[in-house]
């Protein structure tokens, strides 16, 4: 690589680990933890890419786009961000950002894609606008550190203006319907009616005709798509090929597998290549455990804010949460955590309490019996298979090896301190390293170490 790196980030850490990796790649770096610093270096005429946190001690990060691209046209901009959220992936899409990356972020693949913005740059490829980043919807509950959701968060960013019928799967409650109005609301449609269908709204002669005057320009969904029958599907295909210039966008969300029901003759084809545009799929719960503790605290934190009190969990508590199996997936999450957070008698939600609320949902066996009699080994193959499946056609970021180290490194000795009452020398004997190393280990992986107990 060739060219001068702007780095802004108010961890010391990463300051040093992306200047010592540009450096090494042939890059002059700057770097700062003042945002007020990064913008009088661009204002200099200094830099050809920037690297730069969003929160930061003197202003958000992504505010500081719009004066990027008014400063430097054509400046290329890569955001990282442990506001793992769709909003971040949305406002920095938005704003006109090069390319964003989740924290904790893959620096082999930070490096290609910096070589990759550089490189547009020289060229002079990169034709920037300014965008004003909106803010409202920073409640929703689409939060998520795992691929599979920052894949989508990323698609979602894409295909939020493009003209395309969007096709949303997922099973119930994983969210599918937030998708949909995020999409709607952070589009150049926003300001339009947002029209959710059911199956009843397109009976009779008037009811396709009706749904489009009430969509007008703006988004119209149609709810759960698969249950529709041969009829009322035969009413969209007539109504979709009949759209007038001014027609709204057309969205579908399904729980159901319309392949197969296309080969059992129960959904028309002509139906399903009409408003497959572009597919989304929301994975479920279980398929993203490592994000049951975000989803948790941000659920207990609405409850505080609804006056509901406030409450935290155990941490025996959490993990009989993170087992548990969520066949209603982040709707059932949520109204659990609402429950717990009225019924629990102390701000210390526990594991009993939870075993009481979690006996009375839907019988079904938690997760820790799904592998049952399976080696580790198996169990292991198993969620790598689902994270290659997440990528779809394409292949995971480069430097998958030592990812996947780190990854299960992490709640390895975390478990295993749990499981030693957090006594680092029974924790080091325990896997076989010596205690400097687990010292070394927790520290840098920022691993907790207070108010740890042997898991009962």
């Amino acid at each position: 690589m060739d060219g001068t790196v702007l780095v802004a980030d108010d961890d010391r850490t990463i300051r040093t680990v992306l200047t010592q990796a540009l450096t090494r790649a042939g890059c002059k770096v700057h770097a700062t933890a003042s945002l007020v610093t990064l913008m009088r270096w661009v204002e200099e005429g200094k830099g050809d890419l920037v690297i730069s946190d969003v929160m930061m001690p003197d202003g958000n990060g992504l505010e500081a786009l719009p004066r990027i691209a008014q400063e430097r046209p054509g400046l290329p901009v890569i955001v990282i961000s442990a506001q793992n959220t769709i909003m971040t992936a949305i406002q920095a899409a938005e704003a006109d950002a090069y390319d964003y990356l989740p924290k904790p972020f893959d620096l082999p693949d930070l490096m290609k894609r910096a070589a990759r913005a550089l490189d547009q740059k020289r060229k002079a490829q990169v034709v920037s606008k300014t965008a004003e980043p909106r803010t409202e919807g920073g409640d929703l509950p689409l939060v998520g550190r795992t691929a599979g959701m920052q894949a989508l968060y990323r698609l979602v960013a894409r295909v939020m203006n493009a003209d395309l019928p969007v096709l949303i799967l997922g099973e119930s409650g994983t969210g599918k319907s937030l998708i949909a109005r995020a999409i709607h609301d952070f589009s150049d449609r926003r300001t339009l009616p947002f029209v959710v269908a059911q199956a009843a709204d397109l009976q009779g002669a008037d009811g396709p005709s009706t749904l489009l005057a009430k969509a007008k320009s703006g988004s119209l969904v149609f709810d759960e798509v698969g249950d529709y029958d041969e009829e009322t599907q035969g009413r969209i295909v007539r109504m979709l090929d009949a759209l007038p210039d001014s027609a709204p966008r057309i969205m579908a969300t399904t729980q159901v597998d319309l392949g197969a029901l296309m080969e059992a003759g129960k959904f028309r084809q002509d139906l399903f290549y009409r408003i497959g545009g572009v597919t989304l799929a929301v994975p479920s719960l279980r398929e993203r455990v490592e994000d049951i503790p975000l989803l948790a605290e941000h659920f207990l934190a609405r409850a505080e804010r609804d006056g509901l009190g406030v409450r935290r969990f155990s941490s025996e508590a959490m993990a009989l949460v993170r087992a548990y199996a969520w066949p209603g997936n982040v709707r059932q999450l949520e109204n659990t955590i609402r429950r717990l957070v009225v019924t629990s008698s102390e701000e210390e939600i526990t594991r009993s309490e939870v075993e009481f609320v979690l006996g009375n949902q839907p019988a079904i066996e938690p997760l820790r019996q799904i592998g049952e009699g399976e080696k580790l080994s198996a169990s292991i193959a198993r969620h790598l298979r689902r994270y290659f499946d997440l990528h779809g056609g394409n292949l995971p970021a480069p430097g998958l090896y030592d990812r996947i180290l780190r990854e299960m490194e992490a709640p390895l000795i975390e478990i295993a301190l749990d499981a030693t009452g957090g006594n680092q020398a029974r924790c080091a004997d325990l896997l076989g390293i010596n205690r400097n190393t687990l010292r070394k280990k927790i520290t840098d992986l920022d691993i907790q170490v207070t108010r740890r107990r042997k898991l009962m």
